[in-house]
């Protein structure tokens, strides 16, 4: 639904993916990255689709992974 909404009306969207996640109360949550023009568009975004809030937003500084850690 999130990508159709995105093609429909937030072509200035990217989702390029989640992480899906349960907390130590047992909540399950999503950490999902978007690439969009403000913090306001992804908001906007999230009224359309409905059914669940944001807590909060981060910018992404880097991505590691394995292979940057060669042995």
């Amino acid at each position: 639904l999130s990508q159709r909404i995105i093609d429909e009306r937030f072509d200035d969207i990217t989702w390029e993916r989640s992480q899906v996640v349960i907390d130590d109360e047992g909540v399950i949550r999503t950490f999902c990255v978007y690439v969009a023009p403000t913090e306001d568009r992804v908001r906007e975004h999230s009224a359309v689709l409905g059914c669940h809030r944001i807590d909060g937003f981060f910018e992404i500084a880097g991505v590691i992974d394995p292979a940057d850690f060669p042995s």
